[in-house]
């Protein structure tokens, strides 16, 4: 039984007799993080006011950005993240009790919110899923799959006939942009990490697709993408995504969505990219999702309409236990996982 369910199940769902749990950014990250970068701490939570609910975390999710944006904060700070939460007790008609909703509550297990007193990063109650799992609303309905869509959709705007390269395919974000750019009548090339990986893009559709680890990506891409590149959906950086830049057809269009590449390790040479961004006259444009927050239902009805009309799969490497979120996001940031990374608590 996770640590949460115990709390829970001891102190009720009066939020002025429960005592919250959270994961602390201790140490700051060098290198790949360790289990001395968290620390476990715990807090008594006060009472409802009005316009308060309280939440309890059913599953928490682990994202590369973490790595980088936790660099801004100092040692000592909550850790930041995503989570899919029920309501135990509201005084707040928007978040009745018995909801699921998404917050931007981090690593914790219990939070007390009143939407009112947020700027930025609003939790909102999930669109019903039907039979689909809560978990959905970390994933594929969620920021990584609105990642995907909106991305793909406004910045590369894949046409029919083109050919689009993901790299970090069989991450949570880079499997959904290439089945997108399926949907949208492309050849896809996924780029990942293990053969396995690798079986699976083919079993979403994906036209071709390399194992970094263990081919020669600029050759492999020669053979997978004969036309030329048209649309390039980057969450890596580095050297694979020199590579791919390199043959870039003429007006060709490139989203940056993340550097994975470097953000355990320094920053690897390549070569400066602005030549062939000027002589193939190249868009390409980095992102942060946010953007997008004025039409943020429009992604997960999107995406949630092409799961059901069977156009969409979707895969989730599960780890069970609160205790276990440092591991799960260690193990995330070394690829561990296939598809969306999450804890379910």
């Amino acid at each position: 039984m996770s640590l949460l369910k115990n709390t829970h199940r001891f102190y009720g769902s009066s939020s002025s007799a429960v005592t919250a749990q959270s994961w602390i950014y201790a140490k700051v990250f060098k290198g790949e993080p360790t289990q001395q970068n968290f620390r476990l701490e715990r807090e008594d939570l006060p009472a409802l006011a009005d316009g308060d609910f309280l939440a309890r975390a059913d599953y928490i999710s682990v994202d590369p950005y973490m790595r980088p944006y936790m660099m801004a904060y100092p040692e000592g700070t909550p850790m930041i993240g995503g989570q899919v939460a029920t309501v135990l007790d509201s005084k707040n008609a928007g978040f009745p009790v018995g909801s699921a909703i998404f917050g931007q509550f981090g690593w914790r297990t219990h939070t007390v919110c009143n939407p009112a007193k947020l700027k930025t990063d609003r939790p909102y109650v999930l669109p019903d899923f039907g039979s689909l799992p809560t978990s959905l609303g970390l994933g594929v309905l969620g920021m990584p799959g609105n990642t995907a869509y909106f991305g793909l959709s406004e910045l590369c705007a894949p046409k029919e006939g083109e050919t689009v390269v993901v790299s970090g395919a069989a991450g949570a974000v880079g499997s959904h942009v290439g089945q997108i750019g399926k949907i949208k009548g492309c050849r896809v090339v996924g780029i990942a990490g293990s053969d396995a990986k690798c079986a699976w893009l083919k079993e979403l559709g994906f036209d071709e697709v390399i194992n970094y680890k263990t081919a020669n990506v600029y050759g492999e891409l020669k053979k997978a993408a004969p036309k030329g590149i048209d649309c390039y959906f980057d969450n890596v950086g580095g050297p694979i995504s020199e590579a791919v830049i390199k043959q870039m057809n003429v007006y060709g269009r490139i989203a940056v969505c993340g550097t994975i590449s470097n953000y355990n390790t320094a920053i690897e040479k390549v070569t400066d990219p602005l030549r062939q961004m000027v002589f193939k006259q190249l868009r390409m444009e980095g992102f942060l999702v946010w953007r997008w927050n004025n039409r943020w239902m429009e992604g997960i009805e999107a995406n949630l309409r092409w799961i059901r009309d069977g156009k969409l799969q979707w895969q989730e490497t599960v780890t069970e236990g609160f205790e276990q979120v440092p591991q799960a996001f260690m193990d995330m940031l070394k690829g561990g996982n296939t598809g969306k990374a999450v804890v379910k608590v």
